[in-house]
């Protein structure tokens, strides 16, 4: 397994076959034949490729949502300076993937391998944080539903974007400040130039979150049930039409769940038990579907918002579809 590829210090994983760089490089290559019989070298990793590829949609998408919230001044509850969050955190995450690509091949030096590592530690460690403070938020505005559009509401909101913002870019600097392998290649991990107790910190702080996030969203699914009880009594509906309101309300709370542990739980896990000495090729294929969640995370959170899509109406043709502007919320709108 030692004469597997090792991982680009530029903190995603490269194949063997753009290893010019390294001083290991005689390692990999085969003692026999001469350089002509050689097979040829590909100038750039497919892998690269496709991460670079996914970080260009992500901005595109996530991009789209910032400008969005930033336009309409009616987007400014809570819940919208949350999803905004989410969005800068994603957008970062994309551009991060995006330099370190041309940095790869174009400039390197420890310093900018060092800075687009922590920027895509820092991003994406501020995206699964605003995916939490959306779920605390959303089991706020169901639990003190009375009480949740108090000024109280804003200023915990903005406590919490603080608190997650700041947490996220103190990750991001570790590497910077020093707590990286490039001096010690034995305790590198998956995703170089992180450590494995770096990698270690992340992927367990990811584990806790996800557990919090799953506990939350169990309260939240008791709610919209009693919820949906309540109003069917009240407006005399069937048991049917209750039935259905509480199963897509479940159904919603599923897929966001599920989506998100599709999405990282495999690089989480493998980031645990793998270090630097394993196949670059399983890092690739775990590490991929974590950045498709910042794909799919406008999608779920902001692009099936209603007020959202009337805002994206409103900019994109000036007027607002009488679909919109009818539908009213149900309690399985979550």
């Amino acid at each position: 397994m030692n004469e597997d590829p090792k991982v680009n210090l530029s903190g995603l994983p490269r194949d063997c076959i753009d290893a010019g760089a390294r001083e290991n490089l005689s390692a990999a290559v085969p003692s026999q034949g001469s350089v002509a019989e050689s097979e040829p070298e590909l100038a750039v990793n497919p892998w690269d490729i496709v991460l670079c590829s996914s970080g260009t949609l992500i901005c595109c998408e996530n991009a789209v949502v910032v400008l969005i919230i930033f336009h309409s001044p009616s987007l400014r509850a809570p819940m919208f300076l949350l999803i905004g969050s989410l969005a800068l955190a994603d957008l970062l995450a994309g551009l991060g993937l995006i330099i370190n690509f041309v940095f790869a091949y174009l400039l390197q030096s420890e310093v900018t391998k060092l800075v687009t590592i922590g920027l895509i530690v820092a991003s994406f460690s501020a995206s699964v944080c605003s995916l939490l403070a959306i779920t605390v938020d959303r089991y706020l505005s169901l639990y003190y539903a009375l009480t949740y559009h108090s000024e109280r509401t804003i200023t915990f909101t903005y406590v919490m974007l603080i608190m997650l913002w700041g947490t996220s870019i103190c990750l991001g600097l570790l590497p910077v400040l020093g707590w990286n392998c490039l001096r010690d290649e034995a305790t590198c991990s998956v995703v170089r130039p992180l450590t494995k107790n770096n990698a270690a910190i992340l992927s367990i702080s990811f584990l806790f979150m996800f557990a919090l996030m799953l506990q939350l969203y169990i309260q939240i699914c008791k709610i919209v049930m009693r919820h949906a009880h309540q109003i069917a009594l009240q407006h005399h509906f069937l048991a049917t039409s209750h039935y259905v309101t509480t199963r897509k309300g479940i159904s919603t709370l599923a897929l966001i769940l599920g989506t998100f542990a599709a999405c990282w739980m495999p690089f989480t896990l493998y980031s645990l038990i793998a270090d630097y000495t394993y196949p670059s090729i399983y890092t690739y294929a775990t590490l991929l579907p974590a950045t498709y969640n910042s794909i799919i995370n406008p999608v779920i959170y902001a692009f099936r918002n209603q007020e959202i899509q009337k805002a994206l109406c409103l900019i994109c043709c000036g007027c607002i579809p009488s679909t919109l502007s009818q539908r009213a919320r149900s309690p399985s709108d979550v």
